[in-house]
């Protein structure tokens, strides 16, 4: 019998995140559910996650390139909130047994020094109320069947996000132009991809300025000292036990990940 309840859904979800088993997608029994559905759930899911003592930390924007777009058939980037439980430090190993499918991707992340709220936030805005850049690499993880997702299904999953891992050394913008930083993505030595901000929506400060203005018309707020992942350079890399990721980027340094 198709699940139609957000509150239900979110606890599918939230039973697929703790026991690791995927759920089928929700758009295989009901075709017709949109972006709007999605966050109905996601906001449910976050009820129960935050009940169990966790926090939000910053927000992820996915969908921020065309080809990302065009696959799931949508003309706008989707967002998820970043919770603490799931950030590790530069150099950490994060253990596979943790997710389901995962996948890395390297992005550039925004910590902010000032608070942003919509509507009405420009790209000029944005960048004044950014303290600095760091080099960062998303891990992406998906509680739905093989990666079968949809448009509600991503979003009503916290935007398919599974973990991050960031550099503590933050580099203001004073003289940086974030759309021009180059990306290189090395696994076990070997370089398997590239990247360069403007990737990011043309520009990754824009999407810090999209998701104030998207999250203001619910009357929530960036704050200071939140992070912002503004999505990924490259596409998504498989990942296996014994693999060392290095995202390495101009001007931001480097970062590491381990998979145990």
């Amino acid at each position: 019998m198709p699940v139609t309840d957000p509150r239900t859904k979110a606890r599918a979800l939230y039973d697929a995140r703790a026991t690791r088993i995927p759920i089928a997608p929700f758009s295989d029994a009901e075709p017709d559910l949109g972006m709007d559905d999605g966050y109905a759930v996601q906001e449910q899911l976050i009820d129960l996650l935050l009940a169990d003592g966790d926090r939000i930390v910053g927000r992820k924007v996915g969908l921020t390139s065309e080809p990302m777009q065009r696959q799931i058939g949508v003309d706008s980037p989707d967002h998820g909130p970043v919770l603490a439980s799931t950030v590790y430090p530069d150099g950490a190993a994060v253990a596979l047994g943790d997710f389901i499918a995962p996948r890395l991707e390297a992005e550039i992340v925004f910590v902010l020094g000032g608070r942003l709220q919509g509507p009405g936030v420009t790209v000029t805005d944005a960048r004044a109320a950014i303290a600095g850049a760091v080099a960062g690499v998303e891990i992406v993880d998906s509680r739905i069947e093989d990666w079968r997702i949809r448009l509600v299904d991503t979003v009503a999953d916290l935007a398919s996000n599974g973990a991050a891992v960031v550099s503590s050394r933050v580099v203001p913008l004073d003289d940086l132009d974030p759309r021009l930083l180059g990306m290189t993505l090395s696994r076990n030595g070997e370089l398997v991809d590239t990247g360069a901000g403007a990737a990011a929506l043309g520009d990754p400060v824009a999407v810090v300025a999209w998701l104030a203005n998207v999250l203001g018309e619910h009357g929530v707020a960036l704050e200071p000292g939140q992070w912002v992942m503004t999505g990924a350079l490259h596409a998504a890399v498989p990942m296996a036990a014994g693999d060392v990721f290095r995202a390495e980027f101009d001007r931001l340094g480097a970062v590491t990940v381990r998979v145990a």
